[in-house]
Parts: structure tokens; C-alpha cells; sequence
């Protein structure tokens, strides 16, 4: 097996992101498990920085 320390989301499309993230934050608030929570939000916050948008546009433009 092929050792890797990072993963690219270059193929993941808008749909699956937006599923990943809708899951972390509903596992997160169902669970009460904050490493779930905190990994949604640096995900959206990393995603939105590289978009150069808001997070909240951001989210909006994956749900387009």
C-alpha cells in the first residue's frame, strides 16, 4: 500500500463537499463531539479562503 500524508479534493465534486460538510456538522451536534464541529469549520474556512469568498457565500455557492 502507497503511503501518503495529504489528500487532494481536486476531484471531490460540489455535491460530495457539500455533503461531507453538512455530515461533520450534523454528527458534530448530535454527538456533542467537537472535533467534528472543528473539522467542518476549518474545512469551510480553508475552502472559502481559496474561493477568495465568505464562508457563508461559499456555502451558499455549493448549494447552487
Amino acid at each position: 500500500m502507497r503511503e501518503f500524508d495529504k489528500i487532494s479534493i481536486q476531484e471531490i465534486s460540489k455535491n460530495d463537499m457539500l455533503l461531507i460538510i453538512e455530515a461533520l456538522e450534523y454528527t458534530g451536534n448530535n454527538t456533542k463531539i467537537d472535533d467534528f464541529l472543528n473539522l467542518r469549520n476549518s474545512i469551510v474556512e480553508e475552502l472559502s479562503s481559496l474561493a477568495e469568498l465568505s464562508e457563508e457565500d461559499f456555502l451558499e455557492y455549493l448549494k447552487k
